[in-house]
């Protein structure tokens, strides 16, 4: 599975995008990095035991075991302290990053109910793009019965593009579902 969107890559997109930007060398043309994703757990301060249902199940998602992340800093108003555990996050690379952007651009997006695109405005100026899931059900690693609580994660695809239209030309030809017209 992680060839069908490498193999996408060197066929067609690596060509097309030459061709379209001018680049003289082929190592110009972007290509992914990394694939960073995030599962915050805000009840993992008054509930500890919720953070390893959610390392769990990102790890079943991603097919790669989590690291768990901590406070930077305490927050009396949330009962916060520097140094506690509040959620977990998997930088995936190479095949996996592969498989994992195959499976969530045909797979998973279109199993969001009234999905129709996602929103053009999500790249951070430097060719990388974020979007965020609202629950962790959409994916088919995930059983139904078996989930407490939902929860929302932040997907970070980093590119080696340098605009935004570069890398919006690269993931729209990779497959990524951009809104079409109005931003």
């Amino acid at each position: 599975m992680a060839q069908r969107l490498k193999e996408r890559y060197d066929g067609q997109v690596r060509k097309q995008l030459q061709d379209r930007f001018g680049y003289r060398n082929v190592n110009q043309v972007p290509k992914l990095e990394k694939v960073v994703v995030n599962m915050s757990v805000g009840e993992a301060i008054v509930n500890p035991k919720s953070l390893d249902a959610a390392v769990s199940e990102l790890a079943a998602i991603t097919g790669q075991k989590p690291i768990v992340t901590k406070a930077k800093k305490s927050i009396a108003a949330f009962k916060l302290r520097e140094g506690m555990n509040i959620g977990a996050k998997v930088t995936l690379r190479g095949d996996r990053m592969y498989v994992f952007l195959d499976k969530l651009f045909n797979i998973v997006l279109p199993r969001i109910r009234d999905f129709r695109g996602l929103p053009t405005k999500s790249f951070d100026g430097r060719g990388n793009y974020n979007l965020g899931l609202r629950e962790q059900l959409v994916f088919p690693e995930i059983n139904y019965d078996k989930v407490d609580k939902t929860r929302g994660m932040d997907i970070t695809i980093v590119t080696t593009a340098k605009t935004d239209e570069e890398a919006s030309e690269f993931l729209v030809a990779m497959g990524l579902p951009l809104q079409k017209g109005r931003g």
